[in-house]
């Protein structure tokens, strides 16, 4: 069974696991875990960016409108933005939910975990600076425009479940061929796959650090697939990555 990285049990320090993904089991030392009845705090400390654009759906989806105002042209770089620290929350999370909406957008992507500083590094080595791979919800209120960070609409407390742990890469024979699914309240809402990035892993490593370093623990999103299904009060989320992990949240009024 792999080994991945988790704050489980309340706990802020990291503990290694043995987790079998075909039948969810965890185990610690021989001795298995309840993955339901744990609280699990999220997995990483560092910084967590998120990519704009980054599947080709998503892009197209954009049409004409990337040659006009305010955008002008396609991105010629990828279009990052921060989900902050308080956005940050594990794996069976709440998410508030905003008595002014009625929905809000659940954005599954995958989690790159930086092992090391990565700067200036080429696609060949870039795999090199990654420890391994989570699970993240984006969270958004719904919004059309990317041409500014969407602060109001992105940052909330609570916006972004992650987890419930860090896989090792080893355990992830291809990651630019996984299979990502999102289910509402257990019926199936969106399906996509890595296959379908703009730019791959190691490409979008590469190119991020080109203009700026990631540390270790950072986490960077590979972007979110086109036509995020949406989750109101009440609703339950799942998101499912093969070979990765399943993060489950719900979304309630506090």
């Amino acid at each position: 069974m792999p080994y991945v990285r988790a704050n489980h049990s309340g706990s802020l320090q990291h503990t290694v696991l043995e987790v079998n993904l075909q039948s969810s089991q965890v185990k610690l030392k021989e001795q298995n875990v309840d993955l339901e009845g744990q609280i699990w705090n999220p997995p990483v400390s560092g910084t967590v960016y998120g990519t704009l654009l980054n599947y080709k759906g998503s892009l197209e989806k954009m049409g004409e409108s990337l040659n006009e105002d305010p955008y002008k042209r396609p991105p010629q770089a990828p279009v990052l933005y921060i989900k902050p620290a308080n956005t940050l929350i594990g794996h069976q999370g709440i998410v508030p939910f905003p008595k002014e909406e009625d929905e809000l957008e659940i954005g599954a992507s995958l989690g790159i975990v930086i092992g090391q500083k990565a700067t200036k590094v080429s696609q060949e080595d870039a795999l090199n600076y990654v420890e391994g791979y989570t699970v993240v919800s984006d969270i958004s209120i719904p919004h059309e425009s990317v041409f500014r960070p969407a602060i109001k609409e992105k940052a909330r407390d609570g916006f972004c479940p992650v987890g419930p742990w860090v896989i090792e890469k080893e355990a992830v024979e291809n990651v630019d061929a996984l299979d990502i699914s999102v289910y509402i309240n257990d019926e199936v809402k969106q399906e996509n796959n890595t296959k379908n990035l703009v730019r791959s892993v190691s490409e979008l490593l590469k190119d991020v650090t080109e203009f700026m370093t990631l540390n270790k623990g950072d986490v960077l999103m590979i972007g979110i697939p086109e036509n995020a299904p949406k989750a109101s009060n009440g609703d339950h989320v799942r998101i499912e990555i093969e070979n990765v992990g399943t993060l489950k949240h719900t979304i309630a009024k506090k």
